[in-house]
């Protein structure tokens, strides 16, 4: 029988019952979405060093199979700003034909990921690494619309961040006031617009205007057909690529960045969809839907596709609520090509460059991004290493020392819980720890570990545990409240034994659960006859011993 984790989500939906009134609801969702989506699709492409057309593709078929076979009732799915930075690094690097190679390598490595069930592994990424490579990616994609944003005119700009905003400095003088205008006045249409109506996207009235204005006065500003020429007006056939070993070697890295973007943002997108329609999203399928949709979307010469989350909560916020509204999304962004493509070449640069800097702010989480920095010095660290190496540096550098910063640091103040205190007879605790302790016989030392015992903390133990007395015969260690351990913790364990055995002191166990005492007794340390359920239990058959003396 197949797998219900691997069934489509649409598929559910129609066996499941669907009535008349929930399609109208969605083909209005789905229209709507699709409006939204089309200056974006168009922004995203530019933005990422190729052609506007390609975004478009990239909607309509990496769109359509993200909804049709997707784990999830109401993902968008299309070109992202998440993207713009791997795409144009890519781009730069390897051509346009190398980016198609990279995106059709990353959907079989996507689909593997959903294959192999690993979908669950990344929701384990810190929040603070994803609000840190967001806000960092946001600061990039604002930084890349100066050019247009103030007409400056730059043919060459570097890739560098540092580099790019040395020329805007020194090209300050040619500020054009009526690109400027442009963009300035879309940015304040895309800010008002939400407070006189919901109903109608901000973005589309912005570029609608500035498109209009630019026209009807004969402004002397770029616009897409300027810098692009025509926009094609039909779906070009799928190709396929000869790929040889070498290929695959140099484009492997591209491709595992497209991949592990793709999937975190699609699976987050999920996530916060689930959130708002009470839904619960499949995540492995997704991922193969995912994977599936990147294939097909670079066969059509389409750039890298996932979940996008602002189009997804247009799209639940408009009353899609099926797969239904997704397919329609793409549906309408192919009728708007097929027939409106050439009006599309109208639309100056700066309004454009405006959408995308409205972009950048809202992918920037602001809010979040100082609520972590609010918190501990741990959670600081990584969020300010993640966007800085972003910003500076690069996105696959950031993720990965990011990841692994994070994990180090998550070590450490794991380590820090970790708690060794002497047991005294008079402590207080509970009735059954506290007959223990008070009748502790004379030469006997107990200790109590509390804590995972790891590696990050089993040198701190046997530090402690070898400055024991000798005028203590017994050492009990009492570790009721260990949840863990691992090699180290055993090879340190193991040590302690070996030390107190050479120094003729006895080492007694007490209080693992279950998994720990397994653990213990597999690895030799002690014999299972050295080891006891409770403290009270080690401590009767002391005096039992005691008195058989």
């Amino acid at each position: 029988m197949w797998p219900p984790e691997f069934t489509p989500k649409a598929f559910t939906e129609l066996r499941h019952g669907y009535s008349g009134a929930q399609f109208r609801r969605d083909v209005m969702a789905g229209i709507i979405v699709g409006i939204v989506a089309l200056p974006l699709a168009i922004a995203f492409a530019i933005a990422s060093g190729v052609s506007p057309e390609k975004g478009l593709i990239t909607a309509v078929v990496a769109g359509f199979a993200i909804s049709a076979f997707g784990g999830s009732r109401v993902q968008i799915g299309g070109p992202t700003g998440a993207f713009i930075v791997i795409v144009y690094a890519i781009v730069q690097k390897h051509g346009v034909q190398g980016l198609t190679i990279a995106t059709f390598l990353a959907g079989f490595i996507i689909m593997l990921m959903g294959l192999l069930r690993l979908g669950a592994l990344l929701r384990y990424f810190p929040h603070t690494l994803i609000v840190g490579f967001t806000s960092g990616i946001a600061v990039i994609i604002f930084s890349a619309q100066i050019n247009d944003f103030f007409g400056l005119g730059l043919k060459d700009v570097p890739s560098g961040f540092v580099e790019k905003w040395a020329l805007y400095l020194r090209s300050a003088a040619a500020i054009d006031p009526l690109a400027m205008a442009i963009a300035v006045g879309t940015v304040l249409v895309m800010v008002l617009m939400p407070r006189l109506t919901k109903k109608v996207p901000g973005s589309i009235v912005a570029i609608i205007i500035g498109t209009l204005a630019a026209s009807w006065l004969h402004l002397p500003v770029e616009t897409i057909g300027t810098r692009f020429g025509s926009i094609p007006s039909t779906l070009p056939m799928p190709q396929f690529y000869a790929v040889d070993l070498g290929t695959i070697k140099d484009l492997l890295q591209p491709a595992l960045a497209i991949a592990l973007l793709g999937g975190i943002e699609s699976l987050l997108s999920a996530v916060v969809s689930d959130g708002m329609i009470g839904g619960q999203h499949r995540s492995n399928m997704e991922l193969v839907a995912q994977g599936g949709a990147n294939v097909l979307s670079a066969m059509f010469g389409g750039i890298p596709a996932t979940g996008a989350i602002a189009r997804t909560a247009t799209n639940v916020k408009s009353g899609g609520r099926s797969p239904v509204a997704g397919m329609v999304h793409a549906l309408t962004l192919l009728v708007i090509m097929l027939v409106a493509a050439p009006l599309a070449e109208h639309i100056p640069m700066a309004c454009l460059a405006g959408v995308l800097v409205m972009v950048a702010w809202n992918m920037s989480e602001a809010h979040a991004f100082i609520t972590v920095f609010k918190t501990n010095r741990y959670d600081r660290a990584v969020l300010l290493t993640t966007f800085l190496l972003t910003v500076v540096f690069d996105l696959v550098i950031a993720i990965e020392i990011g990841m692994v910063l994070a994990a180090f640091l998550f070590m450490k103040r794991m380590a820090d819980t970790v708690q060794l205190a002497e047991v005294a007879p008079e402590q207080p605790g509970d009735d059954a720890g506290m007959a223990a302790r008070q009748g502790i016989p004379e030469g006997v030392l107990v200790y109590e570990i509390n804590g995972p015992l790891f590696f990050g903390a089993a040198q701190m133990f046997a530090s402690t545990l070898r400055k024991i007395g000798d005028k203590h015969k017994v050492l009990i260690l009492q570790m009721r409240n260990v949840p863990l351990i691992d090699a180290t913790g055993l090879h340190r364990i193991r040590d302690i034994v070996d030390t107190m055995r050479r120094r003729n002191v006895q080492v007694l166990i007490a209080g693992t659960n279950d998994q720990v005492g397994r653990e213990m007794v597999e690895a030799g340390i002690l014999d299972p006859r050295s080891m006891y359920a409770s403290l009270e239990d080690a401590v009767r058959a002391l005096k039992a011993v005691t008195v058989k003396a």
